[in-house]
């Protein structure tokens, strides 16, 4: 059965749009036109970005070359990005000025680093997130004099504090350098896992002198120093920001329903739970039959759903629901090719950890590139 062609538009080329890209040249042949609106012709895979620190991949290896994708299947790209959205009108504008108009669009614009207002933007401060951010702090790790000591802070006590600081020690140990580690972590590091893997990351941090401070936060970054809440000042040449993520504004300016932490809301298709030609997936949604962790498990997960819901949205068809499923598995890379592994009550560290991670990793980014 024949259907209207539709215009179909996707915001951002993250992880969970990566399903939709690579079938471009089969929704085309339904009669659809897509686009894809993105920053950049490429997609970082951010579950690589610390190995890439470490020098365990080059930037090549571990990104999408979205631009192509789309047009290979006969799709259409334009590099920009969305500033509002007027979804009464079904209208996008862009930032250089222009509009797009879509009859499904769905946004897959991961997050920013929470809390960054007190920290500069100087050289040498870094936040996490964009990925890119991490191949400039090696470029300024790799340039940096081997006679002259280097001071590197992380601030945050999550996930990704402790792989960038472990692959940010693993780079400044290839080069010689004479680098000195601390991370300020807030209150806890890793409050959120189990202790086994607390004592795994501290015992192997301590063997590398690498100071872990907890119980403190900092107030403010500069390019030379870190300010910690009780007065105390520490000397950083580099800085990386790493406290948290949390969603774009987009949604919250553009007046859309969105959860607690201003991710658009969704409903169980993956749909505005106000808007229902509008869907999302990834980092920058409130999923609201549940809260989901920013961990991107749940990004590849919805891929299949948001493919089948957006053509079905298109063409009259029938939803499906997204089952965020059980557990996961997390593997922390801690430089040297050296992971701490964690799946249920499963812990173990060491290079098979590593292995596993770098296994997974490489056959996404295979499955995925063009």
């Amino acid at each position: 059965m024949a259907h209207e062609g539709k215009s179909i538009v996707l915001v951002g080329g993250g992880h969970a749009h990566m399903t939709i890209l690579s079938k471009t040249r089969e929704i085309i042949k339904r009669g659809h036109r897509l686009v894809l609106i993105s920053p950049s012709p490429y997609q970082y895979y951010s579950g690589m970005g610390p190995g890439m620190l470490a020098g365990d991949y080059r930037p090549e290896d571990i990104r999408f070359n979205v631009k192509g994708m789309v047009e290979l299947g006969g799709g259409r790209f334009i590099e920009d990005s969305v500033v509002e959205i007027r979804a009464q009108e079904r209208l996008l504008i862009l930032k250089s000025g222009g509009t797009i108009e879509y009859d499904v669009v769905s946004f897959n614009i991961g997050s920013l680093v929470s809390e960054d207002k007190g920290h500069d933007a100087s050289e040498g401060v870094f936040t996490v997130k964009p990925i890119y951010n991490l191949y400039r702090a090696r470029e300024m790790m790799i340039d940096w004099p081997e006679n002259a000591p280097l001071r590197i802070i992380t601030i945050g006590g999550g996930p990704a504090a402790v792989e960038v600081t472990g692959c940010a020690w693993a780079l400044t140990k290839s080069k010689r350098l004479d680098a000195s580690f601390v991370i300020v972590a807030g209150g806890r590091l890793l409050k959120k896992f189990p202790e086994r893997m607390r004592e795994i990351v501290f015992k192997t941090f301590r063997k590398r002198g690498i100071r872990i401070i907890e119980g403190l936060r900092a107030k403010a970054a500069g390019r030379n120093k870190v300010e910690l809440e009780n007065g105390d000042t520490l000397m950083a040449d580099i800085n990386f920001i790493s406290t948290g993520v949390r969603p774009p504004e987009l949604f919250t300016r553009s007046n859309l329903s969105v959860g607690p932490d201003g991710g658009l809301l969704v409903n169980e298709y993956l749909q505005s739970v106000e808007h229902p030609e509008v869907f999302g997936g990834g980092d920058c949604i409130y999923f609201k039959p549940e809260p989901l962790e920013k961990v991107g498990v749940y990004a590849v997960r919805e891929n299949p759903v948001l493919f089948h819901n957006i053509l079905a949205m298109a063409e009259g068809g029938e939803l499906k629901r997204f089952d965020p499923k059980g557990g996961y598995l997390l593997v922390f890379n801690l430089g040297e090719r050296i992971g701490v592994f964690w799946k249920n009550s499963l812990i173990f560290n060491g290079k098979t950890a590593f292995l596993i991670k770098d296994y997974i990793d490489r056959r996404f980014i295979r499955r995925f590139r063009i």
